[in-house]
């Protein structure tokens, strides 16, 4: 029996396009260890975990509007295909690296292979290699496969036992066979293959009108056109690309929230409240009292069914960033007070719980995220943040030590700024991905996150001084 597409991955797919391309990305940063780290070592290192992530192998198969998709083997798989070796110029600095990431985020992942790719980028400082890695959001579902990322990666530089994989591609059905299971699928389930038609219909009416194939429904239109407020994150995205990468110290967010109460998840929130505050006043918007930018905040939290591999699904949570207030500690209460209510509500997973998963667990649950806001992320919201605790050791891949990891969100339908946000081994990288047309200065949304993070630093002084004056009194 062959395996299909569920109804959401379907609406994934279908949102696919040159404007939207639905994949992630990460680039992490890796120095030489012992062994030499070359494109030769990461192809075999691939081959030999990619068994932990078999999704990696299939691709899918559609059939015009006839029937639901379905995942077959790829016959003629070569780990080498995805995997592609590239440099710059010495000595390599980030910002050369920005420029690479956002040219390849723009490429969509080829349809007929696996929906993934790796970039092996030499010639950075200090003999340092980075890894730009793509993953189409169907492949990252919580149930039956991990990001390949995760798998990668180790607690030590090794070497270690290599991983038994016999491996063989199932022999594609053919035509009539998929189409005899397809059908007699649609008769047990009939309400599926009328959900799928009218999904189709849409996105074929979609096309006729010439809507940019951004999204796949006329009534998804009309709502992202009707109820989005007046903000520069809620443009229709074009094909091209900005990212932008902000690299701050854990040490700062928990002197903060010391001082203030809340969470590092909180701190990060009301960081990026003061930084949004920031760069809408260089852009001349208003910051009028009580004006608001509301953000889907994916978050893990417990799950009561067996349904997924790594203990946790993730949800989108609905937050309030409180831009209109002037206060920074202020706007850092609101913002832990909204978090609070939606931890109450859903059992959120705790960070330290997370950053304990085996493997690299944050390339998975940004993926997952991206999922979220691809189903959520509708009308009302301004702006996607993923923020994902990682662990606090260094990882190692292939015996290279990670010394940098920054996420590369996707951009949704109706959406030119996605972020994301991920802690590492004392570090908290921030990813911004922007339209290259409607947000030229996104440099500068980077440089008000320091300063936003400052901001909230300096009024924590004042606490620890009265608080050591306070130790002193007999």
């Amino acid at each position: 029996m062959v395996e299909r597409l569920r109804p959401a991955d379907v609406r994934i797919l279908n949102a696919d396009s040159r404007e939207t391309p639905m994949h992630n990305a990460t680039l992490e940063i890796f120095e030489p260890g012992e062994r030499p780290f070359t494109y030769e070592s990461l192809i075999e290192h691939v081959t030999d975990r990619i068994t932990y992530a078999p999704r990696y192998r299939q691709r899918v198969l559609r059939f015009a509007n006839l029937a639901t998709p379905v995942w077959i083997d790829d016959e003629d798989f070569d780990v080498s295909f995805h995997i592609h070796r590239s440099a710059l110029p010495k000595p390599g600095t980030l910002d050369q690296l920005r420029g690479m990431t956002a040219r390849t985020m723009t490429r969509r992942l080829d349809p007929d292979r696996p929906l993934w790719e790796m970039f092996f980028i030499e010639g950075l400082e200090g003999g340092r290699v980075a890894i730009l890695s793509k993953t189409h959001h169907l492949l990252v579902d919580g149930v039956r496969s991990i990001d390949l990322g995760q798998a990668l990666f180790d607690t030590d530089p090794g070497p270690h036992d290599r991983v038994p994989d016999e491996w063989q591609p199932r022999p594609r059905p053919s035509q009539a066979k998929l189409l005899g299971e397809v059908v007699s699928g649609s008769l047990i389930r009939p309400w599926e293959a009328t959900k799928h038609a009218l999904e189709e219909m849409e996105r074929s009416v979609s096309s006729v009108f010439d809507i940019g194939g951004t999204v796949n429904s006329l009534a998804t239109v009309m709502l992202y056109r009707a109820d989005r407020q007046d903000s520069p994150f809620n443009h229709d995205p074009s094909t091209q690309r900005r990212v932008e990468f902000v690299r701050t110290d854990l040490s700062d967010y928990n002197k903060i929230r010391h001082a203030h109460g809340g969470t590092v998840h909180d701190v990060i929130l009301g960081v990026l409240t003061g930084a949004i505050r920031a760069w809408y006043m260089t852009r001349a918007e208003s910051v009028a009292n009580g004006r608001r930018v509301r953000a889907l905040v994916p978050m893990s939290v417990e799950s009561e069914t067996e349904a997924s591999q790594i203990g946790a699904e993730v949800v989108g949570h609905l937050v309030d960033l409180p831009i209109g207030e002037v206060s920074p500690v202020v706007r850092l209460h609101q913002v832990s007070y909204a978090v609070r209510a939606n931890v109450e509500r859903g059992k959120a997973i705790a960070a330290s719980s997370m950053a304990r998963l085996p493997g690299f667990a944050p390339t998975t649950f940004h993926a997952l995220g991206a999922r979220v806001a691809a189903s959520n992320a509708t009308a009302g919201v301004n702006l996607v943040i993923t923020n994902v605790p990682g662990p606090q050791f260094p990882m190692y891949l292939a015996g290279a030590k990670m010394t940098e990891t920054f996420p590369v969100p996707t951009l949704h339908p109706g959406f030119s700024l996605s972020i994301g946000v991920t802690s590492y081994d004392g570090q908290v990288s921030y990813g911004l991905t922007g339209d290259r047309e409607v947000l030229a200065d996104l440099h500068l949304l980077g440089q008000c996150i320091q300063e936003a993070l400052e901001e909230l630093l300096e009024s924590t002084s004042g606490l620890r001084t009265r608080a050591a004056r306070g130790r002193k009194r007999p």
